[in-house]
């Protein structure tokens, strides 16, 4: 039976990308070796690294004075690097959510921060951004309520941050859109929603926003550290990094982020049309600007919720994987990455609706 692959995360990745890491873990680019067992300093894992840096940036339409960067850590790593390379006085926060919440936390270990709104069920757009702040801070898409910043209101945000500094966790989104990077010092997230497995972290940071804090940074938490020795200061997570260029390339062949985005809005109304048109379940975020393309999450209508168990299981007779929800906010949900392509998500839609004629 095939399986169709709905975790959020680490999650589904290009079938075509995971047979080529199979065969770099064997022997890789003919060395005799196995990715796993080669020297990040050999000459011919260098041009690995060179090149996920240029695709990233010819992907995203990075402009001069960029770098991107592959560390380890995680996202969660980068909740304190943000604070510690750029807080001095005082930061702003937008809270959308569990991981904007660690984020305020870690940043509040360096300075005051301002919450300039907070709610998990919407964008709220009701706040003006204080023009003495470090900088300002958003999480663009939400994995767990299942809410994203869509493009029209990024464009307010790049309204509202005047002169600030912004700076975005997009660890569930990265490289399903197009966005406009000028408007950013630092984008990162963690690597294995949409580029590759866990175990690399992507940063994309402006070199002109670093240098500027008087506190000491220790040398693996100062970004000027990894952009002078183009990420490879120490032992870089390797097969990850080669998974990430791997999927750069299937991006960049079947047609870029303009491609992947027509496909996943395609994806997203498919399920969502489903759902809002469903006898027995629902929609959790109500709002249809709000809802994330990633990560759509929905529950039993209230008189249906006895039927949970029962569609969890039907579902998983059908070869539907990690479809159910987080427990903060219950129900299923079905993460959409640029990965899972239109079959997957209509086998989950004929699922829902077979579910709905025996009911």
């Amino acid at each position: 039976m095939k399986k169709y692959n709905f975790n959020a995360g680490p999650s589904i990745l290009p079938q075509e990308v995971i047979k080529q890491t199979a065969e770099a873990v064997i022997e890789f680019e003919g060395q005799g070796l196995s990715l796993l067992e080669i020297s990040h300093r050999a000459k011919y894992f260098q041009p690995v690294m060179d090149e996920a840096e240029a695709l990233m940036k010819e992907l995203l339409n990075v402009p001069e004075g960029y770098r991107v960067l592959f560390l380890g850590g995680g996202a969660s790593t980068q909740f304190c690097m943000v604070p510690f390379n750029l807080l001095e006085k005082k930061a702003a926060y937008l809270n959308t959510g569990v991981w904007s919440k660690k984020a305020i936390k870690e940043a509040k270990a360096f300075g005051e921060v301002v919450e300039l709104a907070a709610s998990t069920n919407s964008i709220p757009m009701d706040f003006e951004v204080p023009q003495d702040c470090d900088y300002m801070h958003i999480t663009t898409n939400n994995t767990i309520f299942g809410t994203e910043i869509s493009d029209a209101k990024l464009q307010e945000i790049y309204r509202k941050k005047g002169k600030v500094r912004l700076v975005a966790d997009m660890s569930s989104d990265i490289l399903s859109r197009p966005i406009d990077v000028s408007q950013f010092d630092i984008i990162y997230g963690g690597a294995q929603k949409n580029l590759a497995p866990a175990g690399v972290t992507f940063v994309i940071v402006k070199e002109e926003c670093l240098g500027h804090v008087t506190r000491h940074i220790p040398t693996m938490l100062d970004y000027r550290t990894h952009t002078e020795n183009g990420s490879m200061f120490n032992t870089p997570p390797v097969l990850p990094v080669y998974t990430a260029l791997l999927t750069l390339r299937w991006l960049k062949k079947n047609g870029g982020v303009e491609w992947i985005m027509k496909r996943n809005i395609e994806k997203a109304n498919l399920l969502y049309n489903c759902i809002d048109n469903s006898k027995i379940f629902m929609p959790t975020i109500m709002d249809r600007e709000d809802r994330s393309r990633m990560n759509i999450c929905f529950v039993p209508k209230p008189e249906y919720e006895g039927l949970f168990d029962e569609f969890f299981a039907f579902a998983s007779g059908r070869g539907m994987v990690g479809i159910k929800g987080h427990r903060l906010v219950g129900g299923f949900r079905a993460s959409c990455y640029n990965a899972m392509d239109v079959e997957g998500v209509q086998a989950l839609v004929d699922c829902i609706r077979d579910f709905e004629k025996l009911h």
